[in-house]
């Protein structure tokens, strides 16, 4: 028996080494690694409305503690859930979700988006702000809405349908008064996208027709059908969006994360998915997502393929393809349904074999180039070890974030490595200059080799740290790993906004001693 059972230990063990040694082999240099981080109805964060701000504090540092040390580079946080900010605005009220009252901030003092995008930048974090654009409100009760609320200023604005109140996509003013949102953003915080979920034009509520008949009556001119209308409308808004936030904000990416099949071929032989979704992005939330990627107006797509390999109705594997080749060269983030994970009745959530498979299909096509889980709630959880798998497995290195060179964003310097030094006990530190007069450098590099020489930049295993730079024209570099005997070579480079990497710095290869350090180049 006692026999028996060491030959089971020594079957799990090889079975981990494969499935770790499967993950390592294949992690890239460069992939999206994000999180949605819902504030709607405190889904994720904060736990609960009337906190203090203290507590908010605690709660943010601990959701991207988490995030960083899982070994992911970027989190979605909803700042804009229904018409309500989780920010200083002009133009909307806060959230009830940070006070327990719309229009009532958490502390008159604090700005909670000027922390979070702090706290996330320091972790090495790129924070994207989530913004629902036009829900307004989760019910159609209008007196617990701020006075700041547009509702009481320009009730015309608004419909209501399913139970809930949205901004009309129909009218110019809406539209206007998104962009402005999404300009104050851009404008006053140091975001790195902005980023629009998949409520376009509401869900279908069964039974009920979305009242816009009049509205397209007075502004459907020259369209046939009030879909295609519909569609319009969202064009507009979405095209007057990338506009403003090209022109304000230049190295702020704009992405999307619509619902996760565009159209059934049923309904599009030609440029559908065989695929046979209840709902679809184009015929019922009128969002023409794969026109928005041929006319550039978005920088990233993260469909939302909350469905398993093989699934029937709508396979995973079949949508993944769907959307490579229907990006024209956009970025393509994955959407993974954590949420699902040990809940779902389906097979295959009761385990967590599911998105690892997900994960290296992901990786072995090309045009996708990483993943953004839903939701922060669920990774916190951890069912079924799916957040150690990513920290000790799929994301073990480092990984810096996928290139958009479409964003034709100028290059950043290169930066100067001055010679390591011993620190206490092991180690060693050196300092990287960074000559920067224009800002454009966003992210500092380091490489590190064990060897007299550089060796290859493209193994992940060989980047020794990713710094966020925020401005600075010196970073001190610690290597505490740094073994005695050992010989390593040092190289650096900067990234700008859009992630394109600058010429390498002249390397610095040191031998460590016992009591100094070896020059050697």
């Amino acid at each position: 028996m006692r026999n028996a059972f060491r030959v089971v230990l020594v079957c799990i063990a090889i079975f981990t080494l494969n499935i770790q040694a499967e993950g390592q082999a294949i992690s890239p240099k460069r992939e999206f690694r994000g999180a949605w981080v819902a504030t709607v109805a405190n889904i994720d964060f904060p736990s609960s409305q009337g906190i203090s701000k203290e507590r908010f504090m605690s709660e943010w540092e601990e959701t991207v503690d988490i995030l960083h040390q899982s070994g992911f580079n970027a989190v979605l946080a909803q700042v804009r859930p229904t018409g309500d900010a989780f920010y200083r605005s002009k133009i909307s009220p806060w959230s009830k979700y940070l006070s327990g009252k719309q229009g009532k901030p958490l502390d008159d003092a604090f700005d909670p988006l000027t922390f979070m995008v702090q706290e996330a930048h320091k972790r090495n974090l790129e924070f994207h702000a989530w913004l629902n654009p036009y829900r307004a409100s989760m019910d159609t009760s209008t007196t617990t809405l701020s006075d700041m609320h547009p509702y009481k200023h320009h009730p015309e604005w608004f419909l209501q349908y399913g139970g809930k109140l949205y901004f009309n996509p129909a009218l110019p003013t809406v539209r206007n008064y998104i962009t402005e949102v999404v300009t104050e953003i851009v404008m006053d915080y140091d975001v790195d996208g902005i980023h629009f979920d998949d409520y376009f034009y509401p869900y279908p509520a069964a039974g009920e027709l979305f009242p816009d008949a009049e509205d397209f009556t007075k502004y459907g001119f020259g369209f046939i059908s009030i879909e295609d209308w519909r569609r319009h409308n969202v064009d507009l808004m979405i095209s007057q969006v990338s506009a403003t936030i090209k022109l304000n904000g230049p190295g702020v990416k704009f992405g999307v994360s619509p619902f996760g099949v565009w159209r059934n071929s049923s309904k599009d032989p030609n440029l559908g998915s065989p695929t046979r979704a209840g709902v679809n992005t184009y015929d019922d939330l009128f969002a023409d997502v794969r026109s928005w990627l041929e006319k550039g107006w978005v920088d990233y797509v993260a469909p939302q393929l909350y469905w398993h390999i093989g699934f029937p109705v709508a396979d995973y594997e079949v949508l993944i393809n769907w959307w490579e080749k229907n990006a024209f060269g956009r970025n393509v983030y994955a959407g993974h349904a954590a949420y699902k994970i040990g809940v779902n009745q389906e097979p295959a959530w009761n385990s967590g074999a599911e998105i690892p498979k997900q994960i290296r299909l992901n990786r072995s096509i090309p045009g996708i180039d990483g993943s953004i889980f839903y939701n922060f709630s669920s990774l916190r959880k951890n069912p079924f070890g799916i957040t150690d798998s990513l920290r000790n497995v799929y994301y073990k290195t480092e990984a810096l974030l996928p290139e958009l060179p479409y964003m034709k964003l100028p290059p950043s310097p290169t930066p100067l490595v001055c010679a390591p030094k011993l620190v206490r006990k092991n180690g060693l530190k050196f300092t990287c200059e960074i000559k920067d007069p224009e800002k454009t450098a966003k992210t500092l590099v380091i490489y590190r080799f064990e060897d007299r020489r550089p060796g290859d930049y493209n193994n992940p295993e060989n980047i020794l740290q990713i710094t966020r730079l925020n401005g600075e024209a010196k970073v001190e570099v610690v290597d505490e790993t740094a073994a005695k005997g050992k010989t390593y070579t040092y190289v650096a480079s900067t990234m700008n906004a859009q992630h394109s990497e600058s010429l390498l710095s002249k390397w610095r290869a040191v031998r460590v001693g016992k009591f100094r350090l070896k020059k050697l180049r």
